[in-house]
């Protein structure tokens, strides 16, 4: 018997099931907090205003804080190098850029379309100088140079 080697097993530490179940509290925390707030949100009938925009903002934290996490253990980028890290999570924070600029510009063009002035009420009241009362050009047209003849 002393050719085959000698082996004891031993009961191998659970750690991941546990750490399943701690990440599966914490965004299921995460989640019911943010259920919560949209939930009071729809039941106030909160009107317009800093109150209302911080919860928004508060939900959107949360959110983040839910999508680093995710990215962190079920990504496996906890136990990795910075540098790997940072390749996801900073293309991760560009993108989160990219759509609040876009949303910021849709907000603006919108605002901008909803003041046009359609009936052009601006340009209609303007004074009108001597020289193109009574022409039929537009003002763009008008010059001081006399018109050339041809014959």
């Amino acid at each position: 018997m002393e050719q085959h080697p000698t082996h004891t097993h031993t009961e191998h530490q659970d750690t991941g099931t546990k750490e399943i179940w701690r990440t599966f509290w914490i965004l299921l925390g995460l989640t019911i907090v943010e259920l919560a707030i949209g939930f009071y949100m729809y039941k106030a009938g909160l009107q317009p205003g800093f109150f209302k925009n911080f919860l928004k903002g508060l939900i959107v934290v949360l959110m983040l804080m839910k999508a680093f996490y995710i990215v962190a253990y079920f990504m496996h980028l906890k136990a990795e190098i910075n540098n790997l890290i940072m390749t996801i999570v900073v293309p991760l924070l560009l993108f989160v850029w990219f759509i609040i600029a876009f949303l910021m510009e849709g907000s603006s063009y919108n605002s901008l379309r909803n003041s046009l002035d359609r009936n052009h009420n601006e340009k209609s009241t303007a004074p009108v100088s001597p020289e193109m009362k009574g022409s039929k050009e537009t003002p763009s047209k008008v010059t001081n140079e006399k018109p050339a003849h041809t014959e």
